[in-house]
């Protein structure tokens, strides 16, 4: 799953940076940033922070967007705080056949550019965080679908997001073993030559197929991971720059070295 993230605004220009649009990155700067919950050096999806997303229809200049999709049949506000908790993500072998998923999957896709991403790992009746982020240190694009809902009531619209899983590499698998589930997961993290494919309309069976084939476990030697501090309870230090930092358990030292 992915439920954790880190998201600074270096990762969520990286876009804009590649292009050298400088007018968008000034843009975003003036216009987008005071919206959103940047920089996030950790932040759990059941929070719902608001970051930026780059869509289908807007694949040149970000979005602000709420972590948690609300389908666009979601009838009141209360049914889309119960719904929005199950939606921070979706699996990637079913998001054309799932209510909540299938009309995003097929015409609102988006990505979602993060510093790195934290799973638990399950020792010994304890749980321990780490935290995986590429080799290079460059950002990673998430692969996610987007929906516009308005509040029948207010009149207000909401764009929310989720991000799209599949199977966990190798990597994921010694890391995410959490045994309430059948396998590990892990988020579908573009490559660079994909972004533009994801964003790519779709108008037929085609189409379809070609975006199912980018929903695929990601090179393993590209990641790296390290255990870091407890991101829940007590000793959760809360949205800080060094959360991400390395901190060793020794009692995981058979399992993953120093």
């Amino acid at each position: 799953m992915c439920y954790d993230i880190k998201a600074s605004l270096e990762a969520q220009l990286n876009r804009a940076r590649r292009r050298n649009d400088l007018q968008a990155i000034d843009e975003i700067m003036e216009r987008l940033l005071p919206l959103t919950d940047l920089p996030i050096y950790h932040s759990s999806g059941f929070s719902h922070p608001e970051i930026l997303i780059y869509t289908d229809r807007s694949p040149d200049f970000p979005e602000v967007a709420t972590w948690g999709l609300i389908p666009h049949w979601v009838k009141d506000i209360e049914q889309s705080k119960k719904l929005w908790n199950n939606t921070l993500n979706a699996r990637g072998e079913t998001i054309f056949d799932k209510p909540s998923f299938r009309t995003s999957a097929m015409s609102n896709r988006c990505i979602i550019f993060v510093d790195g991403f934290y799973e638990h790992h399950h020792f010994d009746g304890s749980t321990y965080p780490f935290f995986i982020y590429h080799g290079s240190g460059k950002p990673l694009p998430l692969a996610g679908l987007w929906s516009e809902w308005s509040d029948p009531d207010s009149g207000g619209v909401i764009l929310t997001f989720s991000i799209v899983t599949t199977t966990g590499n190798t990597l994921l698998s010694r890391i995410h073993n959490n045994p309430k589930l059948k396998g590990p997961r892990m988020p579908v993290i573009l490559l660079e030559e994909e972004e533009d494919d994801w964003l790519q309309p779709m108008e037929d069976e085609l189409d379809k197929k070609r975006i199912e084939k980018l929903i695929q476990e990601y090179p393993e030697d590209e990641l790296k991971a390290h255990s870091v501090t407890r991101l829940r309870g007590k000793e959760y230090p809360g949205n800080v720059s060094e959360i991400s930092e390395e901190v060793i358990y020794p009692e995981l030292k058979e399992q993953f070295g120093d």
